[in-house]
């Protein structure tokens, strides 16, 4: 009776290493792997946004010094930067897509305000040349590279998620185990379809 256990031990070790090898061969790792990288990616898209949005404050009191009747401009982006930093998408709920395209709107928002006020600055030849505004115009010259960097690894991220889910066998996993949604991912903003008019 001793022999039959002994021999019972290694068939199930066997049997348990051999499930476990299907497991992992048929890609049932693979969907918490992908989501977890996806997860990640938008992590550092946030972190990003966050760093262009703390550097507001200083960009707009550097503005303001030089040009404090561009009062209209510099309300418009700290109205931005306010709605911006109020609407939050976690990780968790990048599956939602109604709260995703309000942080994208509220990003694009901030971008346009920032945009009309760097036009502005054109205007004052003095605040051109100042250093503290150079710098900051620099650190976010810096900071909208680092923000499309972490949009397009956060696409690429989500689109091997979304592929993965779509995919046999990835997608019975996804339906069955994970119970997996797809991710949002950010589309072009209105009118980036068109070259903008230059007028000299």
């Amino acid at each position: 009776m001793s022999f039959t256990v002994q021999l019972r031990r290694p068939l199930a070790w066997l049997v348990l290493g051999l499930v476990g090898l299907a497991l992992a061969g048929c890609g049932y790792n693979n969907v918490p792997t992908l989501e977890e990288r996806a997860k990640a990616a938008w992590s550092e898209v946030q972190n990003q946004y966050q760093r262009r949005a703390d550097l507001i404050p200083n960009l707009v009191e550097t503005v303001k010094g030089y040009a404090a009747q561009e009062k209209d401009v510099l309300t418009s982006v700290i109205e931005a930067r306010a709605k911006a930093t109020q609407v939050k998408v976690d990780a968790s709920t990048i599956s939602d897509p109604v709260k995703f395209r309000e942080y994208q709107d509220a990003q694009n928002q901030l971008t346009g305000a920032l945009g009309r006020l760097l036009v502005t600055v054109e205007r004052y030849p003095e605040l051109k040349s100042n250093q503290n505004f150079l710098a900051l115009q620099s650190q976010l010259e810096g900071t909208e590279n680092r923000v499309a960097v972490s949009r397009r690894d956060y696409i690429e991220a989500v689109r091997a998620y979304n592929t993965e889910i779509r995919t046999f066998p990835g997608v019975i996993w996804a339906k069955f185990v994970w119970g997996a949604k797809p991710m949002e991912t950010f589309a072009a903003t209105a009118g980036a379809d068109r070259a903008p008019s230059v007028k000299f």
